[in-house]
């Protein structure tokens, strides 16, 4: 039952009621097994409310949204699929001003609405094979512009990698392939080194700039750097080594932190990395298809307010 939508208008017109949702929800939770989240047990009984577990030491009463980012939703269901609709499959994201005003919400709720969206992104995209072939590596520095700081808190080498103000992330691109990121505390040797042993395959080629940080790849990757000097592509025969592709991801998050967001904080700045990364991985769907595969992501996870805002600890 996976249905054709190709922009909002017919997305609206599909799913017209709270009925018609919670149909296409169930196909993608369940497909033709309805079962019970609390016991696992299969054909519970339909009721005007929902569905109770069948199992006599249950008896539990859920819901096709039980447990999942809608948990106890008071928002309409079509409001949900229209901002997962228009969340992943925008290459650059929606602000939650957009959204609740798209969608007649307040600002708060378009948030909280984004980020279990982001949440439910980070539950589906956690490949489990390394990354092969040509494998572009490097870091970039995730913050807000230096000339807009007030002169007040402007500091000396406050750019690139000197600076302590903006935050840290690594990313890995197989050419041709995906990519994946992650934010870190730093950008030192032993960093990059475990990154790139955790995620990338030892018979890929590894690809890099000049930066101190990668001395040691060589040990135990056919490594190739770039970027020294006035070299920016190294070619071998019928191949050509850069970091071009990664650096044009790089690009897109940023213009998307400038045009989009204005702003990610250090706590949920992981989850507007993966945000990208996963529409980046998924760019050769249809607008169809990366929306089918995103709902069916919608009952892995689940997060409260609460947990949204609780602060850092040290």
């Amino acid at each position: 039952m996976d249905v054709d939508i190709k922009n909002i208008a017919k997305l609206f017109e599909k799913f017209k009621d709270q009925e018609a949702c919670k149909e296409y929800l169930e196909f993608k939770r369940w497909g033709n097994n309805i079962i019970c989240p609390h016991c696992n047990q299969s054909n519970p009984y339909r009721t005007n409310r929902g569905f109770t577990c069948s199992k006599k030491e249950c008896r539990k009463k859920f819901t096709v949204t039980s447990g999942t980012i809608m948990d106890k939703t008071k928002i309409e269901l079509k409001k949900w699929l229209a901002a997962i609709f228009l969340f992943t499959t925008s290459k650059k994201g929606h602000s939650s001003v957009y959204v609740a005003n798209l969608l007649g919400i307040t600002q708060k709720t378009a948030w909280f609405m984004l980020q279990r969206i982001r949440v439910m992104l980070l539950s589906g995209e956690s490949p489990s094979d390394l990354l092969t072939g040509i494998v572009e590596v490097d870091e970039t520095y995730v913050g807000g512009k230096y000339k807009n700081k007030h002169y007040s808190k402007r500091k000396k080498e406050a750019q690139g990698r000197s600076t302590k103000d903006k935050i840290p992330v690594v990313g890995l691109m197989s050419r041709g392939g995906n990519v994946v990121a992650f934010v870190t505390e730093d950008t030192s040797a032993n960093t990059l080194d475990q990154i790139i042993d955790n995620n990338v395959s030892s018979d890929a080629i590894v690809v890099t700039d000049g930066y101190k940080g990668y001395n040691h790849v060589h040990k135990k990757f056919n490594h190739i750097r770039v970027k020294q000097g006035n070299c920016y592509v190294v070619k071998d025969g019928d191949n050509e080594y850069h970091t071009q592709t990664i650096e044009s991801f790089w690009a897109t998050l940023k213009r998307g932190y400038v045009g989009i967001y204005h702003y990610m904080s250090r706590k949920h700045l992981n989850k507007y990395v993966n945000e990208y990364a996963y529409r980046y991985n998924n760019k050769d769907l249809t607008v169809s298809e990366i929306f089918g595969k995103s709902m069916s992501l919608y009952s892995r996870s689940r997060i409260t307010f609460k947990e949204l805002t609780k602060k850092l600890t040290a």
